[in-house]
């Protein structure tokens, strides 16, 4: 809320160098706030009195949307990268899926490794459970399991995040 807008009958104020003027109308802060030519903003709506400060909006807006930017660069969004495996895998393909795995962990990616049954494999599911397990071992050294295997409809999942 800015200047008419606050509509309380006593309001804290601070001023524009941040020091405190004392508890007051919201008149009286506002025509302190017309005098130095800036807004009256309420800062802490919650506060009993409310808190109010004298500061240029259009410049109060700006820094806080700059200060929003900057926090948002220095997130980092981690991917769930997926590699999808079959029960009757042969190790050679298993070692480029393992390879693949190994790059995106690097990258700082989690993997989310799908074991898919189709049709009669649905029958041996719990023999194919040693792939997954294969499968995080030999990432161990770079990789820890997140989340373990499990079963999801046709399909066994789990998750493997780096090592910290």
């Amino acid at each position: 809320m800015i200047n008419e807008q606050i509509r309380d009958r006593e309001i804290r104020l601070i001023s524009e160098n941040g020091e405190q003027l004392g508890i007051m109308s919201a008149r009286e802060a506002m025509k302190i706030a017309q005098e130095a030519e800036l807004d009256l903003v309420k800062i802490a709506p919650a506060a009993k009195p409310p808190v109010c400060k004298i500061i240029d909006y259009g410049k109060y807006k700006y820094e806080q949307t700059r200060r929003e930017k900057e926090a948002r660069k220095k997130q980092k969004t981690v991917e769930i990268k997926e590699v999808r495996l079959s029960p009757n895998i042969d190790t050679n393909d298993l070692n480029t899926k393992m390879n693949n795995a190994r790059k995106f962990l690097s990258k700082g990616n989690k993997v989310k490794v799908t074991l898919r049954f189709r049709g009669r494999e649905m029958a041996h599911v719990q023999q194919s459970r040693h792939i997954l397990d294969d499968f995080a071992e030999s990432l161990s050294d770079i990789a820890v399991v997140e989340k373990p295997a499990k079963m999801e409809g046709r399909a066994m999942s789990m998750v493997l995040t780096e090592k910290r």
